[in-house]
C-alpha cells in the first residue's frame, strides 16, 4: 500500500497545535454583532464541525499506517477546535448552538457507507465547501471577532485540503488507472449537488456576506479543479511546495468591495 509523508504531516499538525496554544483564544469580551441570517448559518456549520471523529480514526488505523493514523487524530482535534471556536462565537452573540441539523446527518451517513476512500471523498466535499464559506464569513462582515474566528478556521482548512489530497492520491493509485479520472469526475458531480444545496440553505447569509448563491457555487466548482489535479498528480508533499496553504486564487478577489460587504 502506498503512503505519503504523513510523519511530516504529523509534525506540521503538532507545530500548529503548539502555535495555537501560544496564541491563545480571541478576545471574546467585546462580543459579536451579526445579522440573524448569518447567525443561523453559523449555527448549522458549527454542528458540522462538531463530532468525535471515531469512525474516521478507526478506518485510518485499519489502513496500517501509524503516521497517518496519528495525523488523522490531530486533524480531528483541529476540527473539534473549530466547533469550539464557533460555539464561543455564537455565545459571544447570545446565540445558542444547535443539537443537530439534517445536512450534517446526511454527510455522516454518506461518509460511513464504505471504507476510508469513500469517507475521505465525502469529507473532501465538506472541506472544499468550507473553504469558500469561511472565506465569505471572514471577508463579508465588519465584525472583528467573527473575522478573526473565520480567519483562524480558514487557515486550518487551507492545510486540511492538501493533507487529504495526498492520502486520496495514495488510495486512488490502488485502483486501475482508467478508473481514477472517472472517480474524480463523479466526485465533482456530487460536489456540485452538495454545493447547490448549501447555497440554497445558506442563501440569505451568503447575500449578507456579499456572496450570492450562484457566485458561491461557481467559486467552489472552480476551486475543485485544483483538488482533482492534486489527487491525480500530487505535489512533492508537506516538505515541498504543497505545504503551502491551498491555492485560493480560483475563489475570486481577496475581499469583496465595500458596497457588497455584509452589514450586521
Amino acid at each position: 500500500m502506498l503512503s505519503g509523508g504523513f510523519a511530516e504531516w504529523t509534525v506540521r499538525f503538532e507545530d500548529e497545535r503548539a502555535r495555537r496554544r501560544a496564541q491563545g483564544d480571541p478576545d471574546w469580551g467585546p462580543g459579536a454583532r451579526l445579522h440573524p441570517a448569518v447567525w443561523a448559518s453559523i449555527q448549522r456549520f458549527q454542528v458540522g464541525e462538531d463530532g468525535d471523529g471515531a469512525n474516521l480514526i478507526g478506518k485510518a488505523d485499519q489502513a496500517g499506517d501509524a503516521d497517518y493514523g496519528e495525523a488523522i487524530r490531530l486533524f480531528v482535534a483541529e476540527e473539534q477546535n473549530h466547533a469550539r471556536l464557533l460555539a464561543r462565537l455564537l455565545a459571544a452573540g447570545g446565540v445558542p448552538t444547535l443539537a443537530g441539523h439534517w445536512s450534517d446527518a446526511v454527510f455522516v451517513r454518506l461518509r460511513r457507507l464504505m471504507g476510508l476512500r469513500m469517507e475521505l471523498l465525502v469529507l473532501m466535499i465538506a472541506e472544499v465547501v468550507a473553504l469558500r464559506y469561511y472565506r465569505a464569513l471572514r471577508d463579508g462582515t465588519d465584525d472583528a471577532l467573527t473575522e478573526e474566528v473565520a480567519g483562524r478556521i480558514l487557515s486550518d482548512e487551507e492545510r486540511h485540503v492538501p493533507f487529504h489530497c495526498e492520502r486520496l492520491h495514495s488510495s486512488l493509485a490502488e485502483l486501475p488507472r482508467a478508473t481514477r479520472r472517472p472517480v474524480m469526475a463523479l466526485w465533482r458531480v456530487l460536489l456540485l449537488a452538495v454545493c447547490a444545496v448549501v447555497a440554497a440553505d445558506h442563501g440569505a447569509a451568503l447575500r449578507r456576506l456579499g456572496t450570492g448563491r450562484l457566485r458561491f457555487v461557481r467559486d467552489v466548482m472552480a476551486s475543485s479543479y485544483g483538488v482533482v489535479s492534486a489527487v491525480l498528480v500530487p505535489g512533492p508533499g508537506p516538505a515541498g511546495d504543497s505545504a503551502a496553504p491551498f491555492d485560493m486564487t480560483a475563489l475570486g478577489p481577496e475581499r469583496t468591495l465595500g458596497g457588497s460587504r455584509g452589514r450586521s
